[in-house]
């Protein structure tokens, strides 16, 4: 199958993904929005994942894996435009602290989500 079709696909169903966590998750996020911070570190812990299993295999089907979950529903889950506006939309209400808690938790949790899935993607298969 064309990577084109693939990302396309992907992106799609990662974009859908993202909405649906992020009404999900909308009752919550009265002061941070925890939607966009899950679909981050979720995608985080996929990508981490398949970073892990693909340095393990090398062929063609691998790289068909690779457009449809890393790049398109990867790219389509996470957004890191979402999370810099509504950073952004905090420090512009003078909510400092909430965007600093929000940058914070983003940036931990994400990095420790990538090692997780990486760890996981090396050592599960």
């Amino acid at each position: 199958m064309n990577n084109l079709l693939l990302i396309f696909l992907g992106g799609g169903l990662g974009s859908l993904a993202r909405y649906g966590v992020g009404r999900g998750l909308a009752a919550y996020s009265v002061n941070l929005p925890y939607g966009t911070l899950a679909a981050n570190v979720l995608a985080c812990v996929i990508l981490g994942f398949f970073t892990g299993w693909m340095a393990l295999r090398e062929s063609e089907l691998a790289m068909h894996y690779r457009a449809f979950l890393a790049v398109g529903f990867c790219g389509g889950f996470s957004t890191f435009s979402t999370f810099s506006n509504e950073t952004l939309a905090m420090l512009l209400n003078d909510r400092w602290g909430d965007a600093v808690i929000n940058v914070g938790l983003s940036l931990i949790f994400c990095l420790l989500a990538s090692f997780l899935g990486l760890w996981l993607g090396k050592t599960m298969v």
